[in-house]
């Protein structure tokens, strides 16, 4: 019976988000272990998902779940909180061992507060316990890769879709890989770097420089070329490997480099296509409110949680209480457990003052006071109806919306959860065909659920940790050159 472990930690780390990420964040996101992984997992649309159905199609096979966890991206891990992971998922390497595989489903853009890449870090450490022992990994297309990594390991797989939709298909093929190590056949890896750091608003996957260059991988694959595919990167993680990547595994060393280069140089042709610019906040709302008739998004990425942003930064509100352009608008969303507090003390129907943004840093712009009535009270738990993580359990803890005038409703949340799926709208009561405009703190994934939704998608830049403005970041690890 072979005999398998598997651990997890996905996190993609924001170095210039202002607060670190603290092992509560991990807990409260996801914190599985042993059989209740699978069975919490089982059929979403996730790695976990993923490794369910590959055990179900082979019963005789035993799958060990050490620690698994994630976090919505931010700031860098704790040491603590990093530390105790590893520290967990080594322990059960040793205790467990022998195995006769290893799976590990990671991001590839953790960063940690005293490990600029973590996920290099976490793959040297399981190495040195596990041995000669077959170990694949999955990764986020976001992932900084270092060229060490395919040298560490026996095969990798990367999601290929942006939006993620892709998660349990990436998981079935790192762990097919694992299967045919496991087996006896040896795959050869590579991974080929380009030194600069490039936005990911023109990398999706439907269209788009990224998407022909996802095209041109999938055309290098046969029986000998295995995996082939780009990594866009993660441009505010500070580490050595930031930057996109090539990464193949094939049959011979030879046919891995020479596809892992093709993935790069597809790239690097299309280079001027990925840059960006973006309006202001009160530029892109007037554009906005001129978009055809219907639900129009305003997207404020500089502050989307899933670039590590903290849901705090008050310049989108700002934009839209001074404009006060008195169409139905929903504010998605703020990170602001003092104030869902302070709305449950008051009760639903209460009329309230409250400070709104800017309370986790002032570097982004001072708060916004309104006056709003509390208009809903919810526990803040639902289940994502997809595409993105389909199935999965979200846990807001308490949120409130508030209503500002007849036309502003905002919703803020006791934890920081993306506002990219439809229910976490239902959970609040928002019918969205009654919405002219939403402001959402989010970017590329929140077209996943809503592009077929929208009249028109606006992004703007406004003050925040994931802003558009590298080159006024105090990188440390990535050279200036790379960030022009």
């Amino acid at each position: 019976m072979p005999n398998i472990a598997v651990a997890r930690l996905w996190f993609e780390g924001n170095s210039f988000s202002p607060t670190p990420t603290e092992a509560d964040a991990l807990r409260s996101r996801e914190w599985v272990s042993g059989a209740e992984a699978l069975v919490r997992y089982a059929g979403t649309g996730t790695e976990l998902g993923g490794l369910a159905r590959f055990v179900e199609a082979r019963p005789d096979w035993r799958a060990t779940i050490l620690r698994c966890t994630s976090a919505q991206p931010g700031g860098p891990l704790t040491r603590a909180a990093f530390e105790g992971w590893l520290d967990e998922v080594l322990h059960g390497l040793r205790e467990g061992a022998p195995w006769d595989g290893v799976y590990l489903s990671l991001h590839g853009a953790c960063v940690a507060e005293n490990v600029p890449a973590a996920d290099l870090h976490i793959i040297q450490q399981v190495r040195g316990v596990i041995g000669t022992t077959p170990l694949t990994a999955s990764f986020d297309f976001h992932g900084n890769m270092a060229p060490e990594l395919a040298t560490l390991l026996d095969g990798a797989s990367v999601y290929r879709t942006y939006p993620h939709l892709d998660m349990d298909a990436t998981a079935l093929r790192a762990l097919t890989m694992l299967e045919r190590r496991m087996d006896g056949t040896r795959l050869y890896g590579a991974i080929e770097k380009l030194p600069r750091v490039l936005h990911s608003f023109h990398m999706r996957s439907e269209a788009g420089p990224m998407a022909e260059v996802w095209a041109e991988a999938a055309a290098l694959e046969d029986d000998v070329v295995l995996e082939a595919a780009p990594f866009g990167g993660f441009s505010w993680g500070d580490t050595p490997f930031a930057g996109p990547s090539g990464m193949a595994w094939a049959t011979t060393a030879e046919a891995a480099t020479r596809a892992a280069k093709a993935v790069i140089g597809a790239i690097e042709t299309r280079l001027p296509r990925f840059d960006v610019t973006l309006p202001g906040p009160r530029a892109a709302l007037a554009t906005a409110l001129s978009a055809p008739p219907g639900l129009v998004a305003l997207l404020d990425p500089a502050d989307n949680p899933l670039s590590g942003g903290v849901a705090d930064s008050p310049g989108l509100l700002r934009a839209l209480v001074e404009a006060a352009p008195g169409v139905p608008t929903v504010f998605a969303f703020l990170h602001d457990p003092d104030s869902v507090a302070a709305a449950r003390a008051a009760g639903q129907g209460a009329e309230a003052r409250f400070t709104l943004g800017g309370r986790t840093t002032a570097d982004f712009g001072p708060p916004v006071a309104v006056t709003a009535t509390v208009e809903r009270l919810t526990e803040g738990r639902f289940t994502n109806e997809g595409p993105m993580e389909r199935g999965a359990p979200v846990d807001l803890g308490p949120t409130a919306v508030l209503v500002v005038g007849d036309w502003l409703r905002i919703i803020i949340t006791s934890r920081k959860e993306a506002a990219v799926d439809p229910a976490f709208f239902a959970l609040h009561g928002i019918d969205l065909t009654e919405t002219r405009l939403l402001a959402n703190k989010a970017k590329n994934h929140f077209r996943a659920a809503f592009a077929g939704r929208c009249a028109a998608i606006v992004e703007c830049d406004c003050p925040g940790p994931a802003a558009l403005d590298l080159a006024a970041l105090p990188f440390r690890h990535v050279p200036a050159a790379w960030r022009s």
